[in-house]
């Protein structure tokens, strides 16, 4: 197994994409838009996950997310319970 996926937490296929009519990509985490792709960025990614298999269209929307789960998740969820979201 590689180093990319120790945990197995990419199997859940917790990673989706959506390309809109003006050329930008969002790219969501369980269902929340965690980023952005516009321009290059945006052709790019949809070149190369064009012919990957499931694991590996994870693994690459991962990689294009980056580290965004580093601090601000927390404060979401206090504040979704606060305001009687689940």
């Amino acid at each position: 197994m590689s180093n990319a996926d120790r945990r197995n937490r990419i199997e859940d296929d917790v990673f989706s994409y959506r390309a809109t009519k003006n050329g930008m990509v969002l790219i969501s985490w369980q269902g929340k838009q965690v980023t952005m792709l516009n321009g290059k960025q945006a052709e790019r990614f949809l070149a190369q996950i064009a012919g990957l298999n499931d694991h590996s269209a994870q693994l690459a929307m991962a990689k294009a997310t980056g580290n965004f789960k580093r601090g601000n998740q927390r404060l979401s969820q206090q504040s979704d319970k606060s305001s009687g979201q689940d």
